[in-house]
């Protein structure tokens, strides 16, 4: 049994949707489709998920609820009169809207996440609704219903496991079930809605939870490449990665899955084949347990931009027992959590998101290490950093692969600002001036991935 999840742009349109439909239909395996809110449709078309947000915001701020709202029934119409569907659709969707508009608006963030979860949800029906019109039998599942439990606020939000046993009922129905992604509940009945990503996480949920043979992520592109097709031209596609590889490669800036929904079917062992909607027989990439790595000890290079560093010296550092543990406290206090720490003897640099950071919570992070913990120099570097990865498994068996890479950097005229390695060994982070990050990624995928390359 497979569970399929299909992105924004593989459900944008009625064209879109007539793909999915002929996809499951060519595989009878295909039980539980996952989807995504409608995407864009071309480049300067707004996304279902933003007009909502549109939506939301009039209603908190006193804005053009009529004309918002219209703006969303309108899109969902379109596609409805697209699959000659009936009006009936259209007023199911027009009330659920009005139904949440009506929810009280007491905490901001909660109503947001409300009307937002109106474009997953609203598609998933209208798509049941398609197949059963066409004739295929297909039932929308609520994910309150399903049993997709969510924690409570205000931590991050996550799925609870305890929700696995209800969910696998999913694969008992009799035909086609269409789950609605991005949005769980939490034992209270509050919405809650995932991170980026979102609907990657509730497809992968799905799978683990009916212990599918396969879950297929469709979406806009053939395979996962080894780089981005922007910065080099026609990258090598990887037909196989592990769970590993993926999840480095995703969290260090590749898009095309996010990291985050790779940890509950790896935990139950469920292959993953990411494919693409537009041309459903290219074989995609399957991330599995384990693979042949021998031949190429890097599978990908991934960069991600938007770091800051914090960096502190104090003599004697290493002599200092819990220096280490009081200086992460006092950014843990700033609820803030950091990527890296390289460190020397009597130094010591953390890595951070500078979402994560403000003019005010700089200065009070470098007053408090000031007076806590006694340090000679502490400041933040303003330089616009990027960290480039380097992803493989094989890595750890390949003699001088970090002397190769900073060779291809030093090729650049590019300084090396950090070096990390995990100590797993799969993954290697150079952090470098960002202005340097295309033409570095570009020789490193040169030294890694030409021909010549291949026989290391």
């Amino acid at each position: 049994m497979k569970v399929c999840k299909f992105g924004g742009t593989s459900v944008a349109s009625a064209k879109q949707i007539k793909k999915v439909v002929e996809i499951v239909k060519s595989d009878s395996s295909r039980k539980i489709v996952v989807v995504s809110a409608p995407g864009k449709r071309f480049s300067e078309d707004e996304k279902v998920t933003d007009l909502l947000i549109t939506l939301a915001n009039a209603a908190l701020h006193g804005g053009d609820i009529e004309t918002a709202l219209e703006n969303v029934v309108g899109r969902y119409q379109s596609i409805a009169n697209d699959l000659e569907l009936e009006n009936a659709i259209e007023q199911v969707i027009r009330k659920d809207l009005e139904r949440r508009l009506l929810t009280t608006k007491e905490d901001e963030s909660l109503f947001i996440d409300t009307i937002k979860a109106a474009g997953e949800d609203n598609n998933a029906k209208l798509i049941a609704a398609y197949f059963n019109h066409i004739g295929i039998l297909a039932e929308y599942a609520c994910p309150k219903e399903a049993g997709l439990l969510v924690n409570e606020r205000p931590a991050r939000v996550q799925a609870l496991p305890e929700g696995y046993e209800k969910l696998e009922k999913l694969k008992e129905a009799e035909g086609i079930v269409v789950f609605p992604g991005f949005f769980g509940y939490t034992k209270s009945d509050t919405l809650r809605t995932f991170n980026r990503g979102g609907s990657d996480i509730t497809g992968s949920l799905v799978a683990a939870a009916v212990r599918a043979d396969l879950y297929e992520n469709f979406t806009d592109v053939d395979s996962v490449y080894s780089a981005n097709p922007n910065v080099v031209g026609n990258p090598m596609a990887i037909d196989q990665m592990t769970y590993r590889e993926m999840r480095e490669l995703a969290y260090a800036g590749f898009s095309v899955f996010h990291d985050e929904a790779l940890m509950p079917a790896f935990l139950r062992a469920v292959p993953v084949c990411i494919k693409n909607t537009n041309n459903p027989e290219a074989p995609g990439t399957m991330i599995v347990q384990d693979r042949d790595n021998s031949k190429q000890p890097v599978i990908g290079i991934a960069a991600d931009d938007g770091f800051s560093t914090l960096f502190v010296e104090k003599y004697l550092m290493n002599q200092e027992v819990g220096f280490g543990r009081r200086l992460l406290q006092i950014l843990e206090d700033e609820c803030i959590s950091f990527e890296h720490t390289p460190s020397g003897i009597d130094n010591m640099s953390v890595i951070i998101r500078n979402e994560y950071l403000t003019d005010e919570n700089r200065l009070k992070i470098i007053k408090r290490i000031q007076d806590e913990l006694q340090a000679d120099d502490v400041h933040f570097r303003d330089m616009e950093y990027s960290m480039i990865v380097l992803v493989g498994e094989g890595m750890r068996h390949t003699k001088g692969l970090t002397a190769r890479a900073a060779t291809a950097i030093a090729k650049t005229e590019s300084n090396i600002e950090m070096i990390n390695q995990g100590s797993s060994e799969v993954s290697l982070v150079f952090g470098i001036n960002k202005k340097d990050e295309e033409k570095i990624i570009r020789e490193l995928y040169k030294e890694f991935f030409q021909e010549a390359n291949l026989l290391v």
